[in-house]
């Protein structure tokens, strides 16, 4: 009977002393993230992505960590889109109970150079301890406006409507 409760003991408590044993959650050197979206430019000032939609090259983004409790910038770093749109931002770092944010800095194309309301910015999450294994992560679209529309984004916007009703 005795060895049956120290098996069961043993059972219990053996993962606990493993997860004890693990490097302290800011010392990793293997978390590595790489962050990674896409920045548009709204030629129909949809609000959206739209079939009329072009990407930007070489506009600069900016991530930001701030720390839950006071808001203060914990940690900041930028990167530039390729000819795609895409950026990809290398974070080193575990930015477990930060608020981490991407958000549109600049971009080079006159008259598509005022970020649109609402996706001017993109939550991320940081860190290792949420269950995502990879160490890929996704920011939705973030994109600038067109100053004026241009020509053909009534019918687009229609068809989008056609689905609606």
């Amino acid at each position: 009977m005795a060895s049956r409760v120290a098996l069961l003991f043993l059972l219990c408590a053996l993962p606990a002393f493993v997860a004890a044993g693990r490097l302290p959650k800011n010392q990793f050197s293997i978390n590595k993230y790489l962050l990674q979206g896409r920045v548009f430019c709204d030629t129909c000032r949809a609000g959206f992505e739209t079939s009329a939609t072009t990407y930007i090259e070489g506009a600069t983004v900016r991530v930001e960590c701030k720390d839950r409790n006071t808001m203060e910038v914990r940690y900041t770093m930028e990167g530039t889109t390729d000819q795609t749109g895409t950026y990809k931002i290398r974070v080193n770092e575990d930015h477990e109970d930060q608020i981490c944010d991407c958000m549109l800095v600049s971009s080079p194309e006159l008259g598509c150079n005022t970020a649109a309301p609402g996706r001017d910015k993109a939550r991320v999450t940081l860190t290792s301890y949420n269950g995502v294994a990879s160490e890929d992560r996704y920011a939705n679209a973030m994109g600038f406006m067109k100053e004026e529309a241009v020509s053909g984004c009534d019918e687009i916007l229609r068809q989008y409507q056609e689905f609606d009703e």
